[in-house]
């Protein structure tokens, strides 16, 4: 997929991001920064007040979800590091379980919802429901406006076509049909996941589309609409970042167009090599340094 040019609210981007694993740090990584969470007190600081719209000293309002559940490891390593960026404001709202595989279903009808907190201790709101509910809850029962939601970090890669089948790209697409501006951000399976290599690519996401973003009104009409645009041209953000346990390192980023059809749809889970030097041309096999986009509805 191409990036994200975030011209909203005409149309709420999806791109699907790959991060080159390969190779020596040398070459850098698509963004720096400290590989170490935020302390909770400065996260708690930070989010409080999230969720009040656009806000005039240029707060950046960020909604977290995911699909492996408000307990996973993943969402409280990006809600900790987007939270200690000045003047950004960050809010929790994920399933109670995990619902990895349940695309962009929701439940339909009323869908409880109650505090709770992650594994360190953030405050979140968990949702007895779909990714996709927990946005729609944030959205109307929680009444968030946020300019941005993060969605992940998913454990596994979610490319090609498996983006239909994904959770963590379900509850983006269901942001970037109500005209908010949405990030999925996996990591590639692996036997331990260091998620610094992930949060690194979403900071540098969120530096490059920042101004944009805070330009922006802030959308979310009622669930169903579309408010920032014709659903036909929505898209989101999906960012694939390699996990390197197995030794080498993310290498940087690559930009192309994302699969509709893999001829062996194996490979779309096969384990990258960050010690690889190929550079192949199309997005499963170039999982460890891709980009792409992705529409805000499946195709099929």
């Amino acid at each position: 997929m191409k990036p994200a040019r975030m011209c909203l609210p005409a149309a709420a981007l999806l791109v699907a991001v790959t991060v080159a694993a390969c190779g020596s740090s040398s070459g850098g990584s698509a963004a720096s920064g400290s590989s170490s969470p935020a302390s909770a007190g400065t996260t708690a600081g930070a989010t409080s007040g999230a969720g009040a719209g656009r806000t005039p000293d240029g707060t950046l309002d960020v909604l977290v979800t995911n699909d492996d559940g408000v307990g996973s490891a993943g969402i409280d390593a990006v809600a900790h590091a987007l939270a200690a960026l000045p003047a950004t404001a960050v809010r929790i709202v994920a399933p109670a379980a995990n619902q990895s595989g349940t695309g962009g279903k929701t439940s339909g009808g009323q869908v409880s919802h109650g505090e709770t907190t992650t594994t360190s201790g953030l405050k979140a709101t968990e949702v007895s429901g779909y990714p996709a509910d927990a946005v729609n809850v944030a959205l109307d029962d929680l009444d968030l406006k946020p300019d941005l939601v993060v969605s992940g970090i998913n454990e596994g890669q979610n490319l090609g076509p498996v983006v239909d089948l994904s959770g963590t790209v379900g509850a983006a697409r269901a942001a970037a049909r109500r005209g908010i501006p949405a990030l999925a951000v996996s990591e590639g399976l692996g036997d331990t996941y260091d998620y610094a290599p992930a949060v690194a690519q979403v900071l540098a996401w969120l530096s490059a589309h920042r101004t944009t973003l805070l330009a922006t009104p802030a959308a979310g009409g009622q669930a169903g609409s579309s408010a920032g645009g014709s659903s036909s041209t929505l898209t989101v953000a999906n960012l694939n970042v390699p996990n390197c346990f197995a030794g080498g390192a993310v290498r940087g980023l690559r930009e192309l167009s994302s699969e509709a059809k893999v001829a062996d749809p194996q490979t779309i889970l096969t384990a990258q090599s960050c010690t690889s030097t190929a550079t192949p041309t199309d997005e499963v096999a170039a999982f460890n340094a891709t980009l792409t986009t992705v529409p805000a509805r499946p195709t099929s």
